[in-house]
């Protein structure tokens, strides 16, 4: 697609105040789009996710008539962008201030309906290869929270993250931000507690609850005795990883964790030792240091 030669460099203009519109709920929900912001989540858009990219608005510089991305980074992102079907528009710094102060000087505008997909758009390894992995979250509420733990799963090589009853947006763009690129990496699906159950069954994995207390009933196992069971069936066979079942790992929310009907339901529950005088982790601590160790044990 072209690269638009026509300047924005009014900031109070129709184009302008709609794209800065979708930063709020009711913006994305009237128009079915959605803010990328930042050099490195328009990077990994354009390159992993060129189907959901529809526009690029790039600042400039006219230095002596001659106009100028505002910095080589931004050239070779808008250079990539045009091996796909992406319209980019040029606008002054002060536009793309005006449209968000995260920006950093790029910013794309998303298709909602290419980021919304359903179970079926889960590659799961097939049965030999190696175990699968979800990492599940129930009710994150807290934007930054939530771009957190999807990087930690993408990091982790989780094969996609499942949002659990009512958390925040996926595509809020505290959220996008959050995640540096690894929403367009992993595919992020939402469900209730009764449909992620059923997936679970559905797939055969084994569910576990990353909890720090358990039930009166049941204590949580510590990770590290967890780690050590796989190491002992695993013995010197390398084969014997990948003939395990798959897993889903769910955590809870950020102040209350996870009831005890959901724990109830879970095959275990697992909790991250502390060796210090702290009483707890944060909810992005605790996924990364889970979801890290449970793939460094796989391989």
């Amino acid at each position: 697609m072209p690269i638009n030669q026509a300047l924005l460099d009014n900031p109070k203009s129709d184009r302008v105040r709609r794209v800065a519109d979708l930063a709020r709920a009711k913006g994305r929900e009237r128009s079915g789009r959605f803010l990328i912001e930042g050099p490195q989540s328009v990077r990994e858009a354009v390159t992993w996710r060129p189907d959901v990219v529809q526009d690029l608005y790039v600042a400039v510089d006219d230095t002596l008539g001659r106009v100028r991305y505002a910095s080589d980074t931004l050239a070779r992102i808008v250079e990539t962008s045009q091996d796909a079907t992406i319209y980019v528009h040029r606008a002054t710094r002060e536009v793309i201030e005006r449209i968000s102060k995260d920006a950093q000087g790029i910013l794309a505008v998303g298709n909602m309906n290419a980021m919304h997909v359903g179970p079926e758009s889960v590659a799961l390894p097939a049965a030999g290869e190696r175990t699968p992995r979800i990492a599940a979250f129930w009710q994150v509420r807290d934007p930054g929270n939530a771009g957190t733990v999807i990087r930690a799963a993408d990091a982790a090589g989780c094969d996609a993250v499942i949002l659990v009853d009512e958390c925040v947006d996926p595509l809020n763009p505290k959220v996008v931000r959050s995640t540096a690129g690894s929403l367009f990496h992993i595919p992020v699906l939402q469900m209730d507690v009764e449909g992620f159950l059923a997936y679970c069954a559905e797939h055969d994995l084994t569910t576990i609850a990353a909890d720090v207390y358990g039930t009166p009933d049941r204590r949580p196992e510590s990770l590290p005795a967890l780690l050590a069971e796989r190491a002992d069936a695993r013995g010197d066979d390398a084969d014997a990883e990948a003939a395990r079942p798959g897993e889903a790992v769910l955590f809870g929310n950020e102040a209350r964790g996870l009831p005890p009907e959901i724990l109830a339901r879970m095959d275990r529950i697992v909790s991250i030792p502390l060796y210090g005088k702290a009483e707890s982790l944060n909810l992005g601590t605790s996924a990364a240091v889970m979801l890290m160790s449970l793939a460094m044990a796989d391989r």
